[in-house]
């Protein structure tokens, strides 16, 4: 099995398999990136692009200030493709701007390599994005990989082409012959290339012409076959090819049994013409070959999960795959041995991770699935059973979120982020719309809850205009989406569609919807400014509010009243608030929001003249935020810790802590969300601080907390004053 570590989103992941030569390839992207600001490897799929991107953008790493980033693209979503950059920065900008700009002026003042992995999905809104991009930021450098250019005149490419291979006797490169040696060790312990096998494994790697990807899937072969049989196998599926070539039999492959994708020339035609057609270069045709023939060694339940798992976008779970894949022909408790065998014959990768086992198909493999899926019949079926089980798990989440397991729903969700885009598009395929609609209004809790306000903004805009007529779940979408616009910045718009969603609540009796409704109200009124009225709102809910409920409607007001309450300078009132807000949320075991309470009781202990008191709550906030990795969250957190910890008497590490959260600021977009009184109180205490050090002292913490990796800078924020 492949065994892939976990990674953070848009660094670069450990390697678990070597990479074989490539040499010379490495040495022309170097070179080129002396003279050009935008590189794309292209080539075959299965030619190794994507790991000699990694293995180049390592090797490079050392001249970028702002380090390498990593953005996996998926088929599909081409909307999408501005916030799947930004989550790879990472980056969390909550105005109304779009946010190819948003990116433009982040990256404007940064020197980075941003590397695009399989932009042929999305051909040109990655030519738009490099292009905007590399305008604006003149220390931007981007490596592309894709099997054709962007099209770029500021494009340099390289071509990736199979690894070179020995000649009929042996002689010449061995790139191909060691690559293959070292993947059937993996699957044969101490397999070497002896005497007695290197011809046959000089013909495996001649007949696959030295394709990395077709030589790790024949490679995983030889824990079943010795290499004079893999050999001589793959020898008589090119001889099967070229006759059926030659009759133009290209229809015969499609034609086998249902039951399980075909007989055993499947490859000769259908399947195989999907990856490249008959007119195909040998190595296009050695890809097919290897592919076909891994499909057809298949049985025939294996090929049909391999067919149905095509569906999913990222990575799944042997759960979900049992969910979405299986039924009378496939039955559910065989799925988790199938997907073992899939991984062995290195059909499908297997992920380990903190939250369970994962597994991911590369785009080559699932492409050939999904031809077979589509050829099937099934293709339309299986991406409405994927849509239909994400659209199950947001109203589970959603029914949870507020609740003791939010930390494992907020895990959950952002691990099937891919998968929940890939559900929304298809649900905005659909003619109605309001299927996007119900599924894009489910997922608020995610969309505000995770940090992907601006996506969850617009998935909803676009699920909206699909279904003007309202439906069921229509006003629901409304109050979110006003959320999400206020969320962003814009209050007077958030409140005009706060009003429509009552008008549309109203008419349908929807009392969710009329609570949704005042949470967009309060914040509107909160992010304007007027504090009075979002005050008076959030006191009249709260009176009425049933004893024992605990609704994001209650949250939004503790929250809103108390900060109200100190803008007027009633602290104790304030402190009386947030009491209550922790009692209700410790009870239920909320953190989301409660973080947030406690991020304002700090600054309320600070006007109490409690500063110790005020450390304890701001660092209480500050591990929930960064548990849930909330860009915006962390850094009201670390403003008001760096308040605190001043007030303590450690104005060094004020410092450093101002510097950390301007970190964040800067991929948030707006300091101190946007709260004036926030704003003041950081740069009044900034400037007693650096009264107090000295410039000098000063800007060398900041620097080192503004320049300090976030999750190191936070571990050092959040360890005692004097550790």
């Amino acid at each position: 099995m492949t065994v892939t570590p976990v990674r953070r989103i848009g660094r670069l992941p450990e390697q678990s398999t070597s990479m074989v030569g490539r040499g010379h390839e490495l040495a022309q992207v170097t070179a080129l990136y002396e003279r050009s600001r935008l590189v794309t490897l292209t080539g075959p799929g299965g030619v190794g692009k994507t790991r000699l991107a990694l293995r180049a953008a390592a090797e490079l790493a050392p001249r970028f200030a702002d380090g390498v980033r990593l953005v996996e693209l998926s088929p599909g979503a081409e909307a999408a493709l501005p916030h799947t950059i930004a989550e790879a920065l990472p980056l969390e900008d909550r105005s109304t701007r779009p946010m190819l700009e948003v990116l433009a002026d982040h990256l404007a003042r940064r020197e980075l390599l941003l590397i695009l992995d399989t932009c042929e999905h999305l051909i040109e809104a990655c030519a738009q994005a490099a292009e905007t991009l590399l305008a604006a930021a003149p220390g931007l450098r981007i490596l592309a990989t894709s099997r054709r250019p962007l099209g770029l005149l500021a494009e340099r490419t390289v071509t990736v082409e199979p690894l070179p291979v020995p000649d009929a006797t042996g002689s010449g490169p061995r790139d191909a012959l060691l690559l293959l040696a070292d993947r059937a060790a993996a699957v044969v312990p101490g397999f070497a290339v002896t005497p007695v096998n290197r011809p046959d494994l000089v013909r495996v790697c001649r007949r696959l012409e030295g394709l990395p990807l077709a030589i790790e899937l024949a490679a995983a072969r030889l824990g079943e076959l010795s290499p004079g049989e893999l050999a001589d196998r793959l020898e008589t599926r090119f001889s099967l090819l070229d006759e059926a070539k030659d009759e133009g039999d290209t229809a015969h492959g499609v034609g086998g049994g249902a039951e399980g994708l075909g007989g055993g020339a499947e490859g000769r035609g259908g399947g195989a013409e999907h990856l490249g057609g008959g007119a195909d270069p040998p190595r296009h045709q050695a890809l097919r070959t290897a592919i076909g023939w891994s499909h057809e060694l298949c049985t025939p339940e294996q090929r049909l999960l391999w067919a149905r798992a095509s569906v999913f976008s990222g990575t799944f779970d042997a759960d979900t795959a049992a969910r979405v894949c299986a039924d009378d022909r496939l039955p559910e408790d065989q799925i988790p041995a199938l997907l073992t065998t899939l991984c062995e014959a290195s059909v499908l990768a297997w992920l380990p991770t903190g939250g369970g086992e994962r597994y991911r198909m590369l785009d080559t493999v699932r492409e050939y699935g999904a031809f077979w899926l589509h050829h099937l019949g099934e293709a339309d079926d299986l991406r409405r059973r994927h849509r239909d089980h994400y659209l199950a798990l947001a109203h589970e989440g959603e029914a949870a979120w507020i609740g003791p397991d939010q930390y494992l729903w907020y895990d959950r969700m952002t691990t099937e982020h891919d998968n929940l885009r890939a559900a929304l598009e298809f649900s905005l395929t659909e003619p109605d719309g309001h299927t996007a609609v119900e599924l894009a209004g489910t997922l608020w809790f995610f969309w505000y809850g995770t940090g992907a306000v601006r996506e969850g903004h617009g998935y909803l805009e676009r699920a909206l205009a699909r279904a003007p007529e309202p439906g069921p779940a229509h006003a629901r979408a409304l109050w979110i989406y006003a959320v999400l616009t206020t969320a962003q910045g814009d209050g007077a718009a958030g409140a005009e569609w706060a009003a429509e969603c009552v008008t549309v609540a109203e008419r349908h009796g929807d009392a969710g919807a009329l609570q949704g409704a005042l949470v967009a109200t309060i914040l509107s009124a909160f992010v304007r400014g007027e504090h009075s009225a979002a005050a008076a709102i959030a006191t009249d809910h709260l009176d009425g509010r049933p004893e024992n409920e605990l609704t994001l409607a209650a949250l939004i007001a503790w929250l809103v009243l108390s900060h109200a309450h100190i803008v007027a300078g009633e602290i104790e009132r304030a402190v009386a608030v947030l009491e209550e807000m922790r009692v209700v949320c410790e009870r239920h075991g909320e953190r989301w929001q409660r973080s947030y309470g406690d991020i304002i009781r700090a600054r309320a202990e600070l006007a109490r003249g409690r500063p110790a008191d005020a450390v304890t709550f701001a660092r209480a906030g500050l591990e929930v935020k960064h548990r849930m990795h909330d860009p915006l969250g962390i850094g009201v957190a670390v403003d008001s810790f760096a308040l605190a910890i001043a007030a303590v008497g450690h104005p060094e590490r004020a410092a450093y802590l101002f510097g950390l959260a301007q970190q964040l600021w800067d991929t948030v977009g707006r300091s101190q969300a946007g709260v004036p009184e926030w704003v003041a109180a950081r740069r009044a205490c900034e400037e007693r601080v650096r009264t107090g050090l000295g410039d000098h002292a000063y800007e060398s913490a900041y620097g080192s907390g503004y320049h300090t990796d976030l999750d190191t800078a936070i571990a050092h924020a959040l360890a005692p004053p004097d550790h």
